[in-house]
């Protein structure tokens, strides 16, 4: 027996073969790939140098420029050999199943990623992959430590297969789903411009990356007089002031939030464009930001947790009441449970933890478990009842002298959000309380599939 068909008997008269289905015809990636790949050998030269500039720039003096021409015409032959081969080698396919990556061109890999265990299917544009009008196409399952990819197809390949794969991964028969296409999505936010770039400016680290790059300098040059030691220093700190104000912005530019039958869709991007998902049913936790210098303004950013997937951001900044709305799309039926509703921690909590006790509250509806943390920096967690894997209550040496005791929720996506600083009593109903909501919930969950 064979592919569950058996070979024998004859057969009776009338009655039909049964046939295995054919094989999934394999595609290639896109002929701009091998481009792409061709800067490997070069990269690991690059990395070489880097590594160790020292022996890098004795290994360049003593070369003549005969040899480095020589160099030259055998290296870029073998990085375009190199290139070409790992994209000849290299093919995908989806089955009834399954999508089968097979990769490697001296030991072969090949990934079985099955339909129904995809989380989410992001299409991503680098600069340069947005000029060539290719895309990569980035895979969230469930149990991968890391992401499967597609770099590149073309973009309106890519397009079609993501929309192919959410659609068998929602049940659908193969062939509807080749022929659904994209589904169409509804606009819900957008972030201005001229708004994130005022949020980054109010934003606590990035005028904390500016004072250290304008101080940490100057007094290591008074103190050793060295310039590559205040080099070494300066540099990185610059660099975490780009990557927390320009390079936010530039990942950040035109952020939009659009809904449609697959989920939440994310858009977002100046240089590298960015198309992400956010599976319905399959979020864990929401977290509602909000700085301190953002509040005069009611301003908020929404973060979240998804099992299986990198999708970290919901939306960067945004108006309370429009923040809220876009959280009653991705938590439907959730409300955000006003500031009035949360309670605080037992006065005997500051002497647990001095002054920042007043920053601790908690409130429980009948859709999620909510509780706040940070006095200066706020942050609101939602948990969903039914997305509340465990439940349990710790409590320190110095926590039993005054009563108190901590609550925590743990997550499907390996998070956990704790109610701090309860009163022992109440900390224990609340235990037995959520527990009980939480299979409650379970069994009144929405299937976690997409366009249902």
């Amino acid at each position: 027996m064979e592919d569950g068909v058996e070979d024998g008997g004859p057969q009776a008269p009338g009655a039909s073969a049964v046939r295995p289905a054919p094989p999934a015809a394999e595609r290639r990636l896109h002929p701009v790939t091998p481009f792409r790949r061709a800067w490997a050998p070069v990269a690991v030269l690059v990395g070489w140098a880097v590594h160790d500039p020292n022996q890098a720039q004795e290994q360049l003096t003593r070369l003549t420029t005969t040899t480095l021409l020589i160099a030259l015409a055998v290296l870029v032959p073998a990085a375009s050999l190199y290139g070409f081969l790992t994209w000849w080698f290299t093919h995908f396919a989806v089955t009834d199943g399954e999508l089968r990556i097979r990769t490697g061109l001296l030991f072969r890999r090949t990934a079985h990623i099955r339909l129904e265990r995809i989380q989410a299917v992001d299409v991503s544009q680098p600069l340069l992959a947005r000029v060539a009008g290719v895309a990569k196409l980035r895979l969230d399952v469930v149990g991968a430590e890391k992401k499967d990819e597609l770099a590149f197809l073309g973009e309106e390949e890519a397009r079609a297969l993501r929309a192919e794969l959410l659609a068998r991964a929602a049940g659908f028969a193969p062939d509807a789903a080749r022929e659904m296409g994209e589904a169409p999505a509804r606009e819900v936010l957008r972030v201005p411009a001229r708004e994130l770039a005022i949020a980054l400016a109010l934003t606590g680290a990035t005028w904390g990356a500016l004072a250290a790059a304008l101080v940490v300098p100057p007094v290591l040059w008074l103190a050793t007089h060295s310039v590559w030691t205040v080099l070494a220093t300066g540099v990185p700190l610059l660099g975490a002031v780009g990557a927390s104000s320009v390079g936010r912005f530039v990942g950040e530019y035109d952020w939009t939030v659009g809904e449609s039958p697959d989920g939440l869709r994310i858009d977002h991007g100046l240089l590298d464009r960015t198309h992400e998902t956010v599976p319905p049913g399959r979020v864990q936790t929401v977290r509602i930001v909000q700085p301190l210098l953002w509040r005069r303004r009611r301003w908020v950013r929404v973060e979240l947790d998804v099992a299986g997937s990198a999708n970290s951001v919901l939306v960067p900044v945004a108006p309370y009441a429009a923040a809220e709305i876009v959280v009653a799309r991705v938590l439907p039926g959730v409300a955000v449970p006003a500031e009035a509703s949360l309670e605080r921690p037992p006065r005997r909590a500051g002497r647990c933890v001095p002054v920042w006790w007043r920053g601790y509250g908690i409130t429980v509806t009948d859709t999620v478990f909510a509780a706040r943390h940070g006095l200066l920096r706020r942050r609101l967690s939602l948990v969903p009842h039914a997305k509340v894997q465990s439940v349990r209550l710790t409590q320190g040496p110095w926590q039993r002298l005054w009563g108190l005791a901590d609550v925590h929720v743990d997550t499907g996506a390996g998070k956990t959000v704790t109610a701090r600083l309860r009163d022992a009593q109440d900390a224990a109903r609340l235990l037995d309380s959520q527990a009980e909501r939480s299979r409650t919930g379970r069994r009144d969950a929405r299937p976690d599939r997409w366009m249902t």
